[in-house]
């Protein structure tokens, strides 16, 4: 038996490739599954089926693409009948207890609901080392150090689903030993789950003993205390579960590999509702940029903010230096289901300027300014996570997170400046960016944001009631 891991930063996702004796299951994809076909040909295996444990929410599924240019079986929950979510395009249906055989090893599902109805997890055992369960591909079920949140499908639904994830927790896994493997769907930085471990395995036993969410005894106890500590929720978790269940599209190739020239750039973006995503560094974004331009810098938190941020039904183009980043702009986008990427600035903002056309600018300000300014009143937005802004802050900030400014641009007076800060001035660049492009005038990025702040022994305060949510 061999498991190959495969992760996507920033999303912190994990898919796996397990093989026996030249055949292999993918477990999870991504959406671009050129990386399991070659993983396969350069290993001499044959990707047999492809599984997953459940509807995903926060990245699009590979399944469909996979078992299709793969010639594999794909594996999905029957548990989905009668869900908000059924898989909608054709499927084996993996029921609890059904097993396949995989060279010496068998697989086994297990309904492990909470996080969501229909979740799978599945044990493996090698039977060429005897009837011992190795592994338990738990999806987002269990977590190293965490469990899957339960609030997926709404305020209705997400005590139920908590209650269902403590049966999954105290009975459904409860005869497993503690020497089984545990090897989730994600790892630190996913909001699947609330303070997920950096460690990217674990095992039954140790998460017995040291996981918050095992241990408890009284089912109500649990249910408040998993509910009290869910991340914030993306509004692009909606759309990819719908996504997700009807089955994205083939993409055969990756899409958006043309570059056109800044002339026909610019006649394109000018005669579509189009979405420019400019991937440069804040810096390089501040001195000159596309005009109504979104700041999303290259890197390996760009997939997971161009899903909280970028319209889903608009054309994409997309710009940096030269061609810089955008294959793996690419990539991440179509990871979560931005599939309509037309293309490319061909030179980048460079050929845009030599060009001499319009050009916008935002201002990059440093935190020995802003200190400075505080007195003349801006509006400062503080767009870290909750528990950042609760660590420390400036006295007068607001606090919204990043991925919730646009639902509440009312709250954020557009006749005073607005000078956005982060952590690190990476987040509070694409929200200086989308007030941009939101017709606000004066906006500033704070350069280096709080950890400049903080190295800078500027006053802050800690903790205070956000004044906004």
């Amino acid at each position: 038996m061999k498991i190959h891991r495969v992760e996507v930063p920033g999303l912190a996702h994990y898919s796996y490739v397990l093989s026996s004796r030249g055949r292999c299951a993918v477990i999870d994809p991504r959406r671009d599954v050129d990386v399991y076909l070659d993983y396969a040909r350069a290993n001499r295996l044959e990707i047999t089926h492809v599984l997953e444990t459940h509807i995903h929410a926060d990245y699009a599924s590979g399944a469909r693409e996979l078992a299709e240019r793969a010639g594999a079986e794909l594996w999905l929950s029957a548990h989905d009948k009668s869900q908000d979510f059924e898989y909608a395009f054709p499927h084996h249906e993996f029921r609890d207890g059904a097993s396949f055989s995989l060279g010496d090893l068998r697989i086994e599902a297990i309904h492990t609901p909470g996080h969501t109805p229909e979740h799978i997890s599945f044990l493996v055992t090698d039977l060429s080392r005897g009837n011992y369960p190795a592994a338990l591909f738990s999806g987002d079920f269990v977590f190293v150090g965490s469990l899957g949140r339960p609030d997926l499908l709404g305020e209705e639904a997400k005590r139920g689903l908590a209650s269902a994830l403590f049966e999954s927790v105290t009975r459904k896994i409860a005869p497993l030993p503690d020497g089984l493997e545990i090897l989730p769907a994600h790892g630190a930085g996913s909001l699947c789950g609330s303070g997920m471990s950096d460690r990217p395995q674990s095992t039954l036993g140790y998460e017995r003993h040291t996981n918050p969410y095992f241990g408890i005894p009284q089912r109500e106890q649990f249910v408040n205390r998993i509910l009290e500590t869910v991340p914030p929720f993306p509004d692009y978790y909606r759309r990819m579960k719908r996504l997700n269940a009807q089955g994205p599209a083939l993409l055969g190739v990756l899409p958006g590999a043309r570059a056109f020239d800044a002339a026909e750039f610019r006649r394109r973006v000018e005669d579509s509702q189009a979405v420019i995503i400019d991937l440069r560094r804040p810096e390089a974004f501040g001195g000159a940029h596309i005009p109504g331009s979104l700041n999303i810098g290259a890197g390996p938190s760009f997939g997971f903010w161009a899903g909280w941020i970028v319209p889903y039904d608009r054309p994409i183009y997309l710009v940096s230096d030269g061609d810089a980043g955008i294959e793996d702009a690419r990539r991440a986008l179509v990871r979560v289901g931005l599939d309509r990427i037309e293309g490319y600035l061909e030179g980048g903002v460079s050929s845009w300027l030599g060009a001499g056309f319009p050009e916008s600018h935002l201002a990059q300000m440093s935190v020995n300014e802003l200190h400075e300014r505080l007195s003349t009143c801006p509006f400062l937005l503080d767009v870290r996570a909750k528990g950042e802004w609760d660590s420390g802050h400036i006295d007068s900030a607001h606090h919204l997170y990043a991925g919730e400014v646009e639902k509440h641009l009312a709250e954020i007076p557009r006749d005073r400046l607005v000078c956005v800060i982060c952590a690190s001035g990476y987040r509070s660049s694409i929200v200086a960016s989308l007030l941009l492009r939101q017709g606000f005038q004066g906006v500033a990025n704070i350069t280096e944001g709080m950890t400049a702040w903080a190295a800078a022994r500027l006053p802050v305060t800690a903790p205070a009631a956000t004044c906004a949510a």
